[in-house]
């Protein structure tokens, strides 16, 4: 089956950062990263979830968390420089990133927006993250994506 690129996948080639395309089975009633952690056959803290923040000072972020745990809006906001932040809507996300719920990548989004990544990316030799469209995950070194997002590796959640 001929997998067609994505452009964050296009971004890390002409980056030269080595990774992995992997597809996945997608069920549109079940968007979540343990389901595609699942169908992955990895376990569910290698597969990282992207999410959109607005902060109160600095506007839009991103956060990358491992896929079962939730974004502390605190630590989220003392990370960012904010006061207070929220997840923005569903219906924000298509047009301020150019991806949908479900295959939203922290690469090649329309904007680079700061991007924050839990720490715990850190521990593992790989990490995935989405492609760009659902179905399909990028599967690449956590350092090669903090380079390429210029992204700040902190806590954003306390186990």
């Amino acid at each position: 089956m001929k997998i067609n690129k994505t452009n964050a996948a296009r971004l890390l080639d002409k980056a030269k950062i080595a990774y992995e395309l992997i597809p996945y089975e997608v069920d549109e009633d079940d968007l979540s990263a343990v389901h595609v952690a699942a169908n992955l056959g990895e376990d569910i803290d290698l597969v990282f979830k992207t999410l959109i923040l607005h902060g109160d000072k600095t506007g839009y972020f991103v956060c990358v968390i491992p896929g079962e745990h939730e974004v502390d809006l605190k630590f989220a906001a003392k990370v960012s420089g904010n006061k207070k932040c929220d997840l923005i809507p569903v219906k924000e996300l298509l047009p301020l990133t150019g991806y949908i719920r479900g295959g939203c990548s922290p690469i090649g989004m329309k904007k680079q927006f700061p991007t924050y990544i839990h720490e715990t990316c850190m521990n593992y030799p790989y990490i995935y993250i989405s492609a760009g469209q659902r179905g399909l995950q990028l599967k690449l070194n956590p350092n090669d994506l903090i380079k390429e997002v210029r992204a700040d590796v902190c806590v954003l959640f306390t186990e």
